[in-house]
């Protein structure tokens, strides 16, 4: 016991636990992943049946259509000065006429 060589081995005896440790955290977290990665599986299945059960779509195809639609008059884009300026040219041109 008096010895250098113990120290050696319980350092090596520690490394190899902590290795061993650290295998298992990642493996844990792969299956967590696994399993939460099914589980959305089986979530989206249930959900596109509801969808098309009752005619809905997906809300990623709402919003590629959400452009479509007639735009909020509020949320209009802003003319630029130079726009403005042609378009009170114009109406000062049509009561002129």
């Amino acid at each position: 016991a008096v010895g250098g060589d113990d120290d050696g081995d319980d350092k090596e005896k520690e490394e190899e636990a902590e290795r061993e440790r650290q295998e298992a955290i990642r493996e844990a977290e792969e299956r967590r992943k696994e399993k939460h990665r099914k589980m959305e599986e089986e979530r989206e299945k249930m959900r596109q049946d509801i969808r098309d059960k009752y005619n809905i779509k997906k809300r990623e195809e709402l919003q590629e259509q959400m452009p479509q639609e007639e735009p909020n008059p509020l949320m209009r884009k802003k003319k630029t000065p130079e726009e403005l300026a042609r378009e009170a040219e114009a109406e000062e041109e049509d009561e002129f006429t």
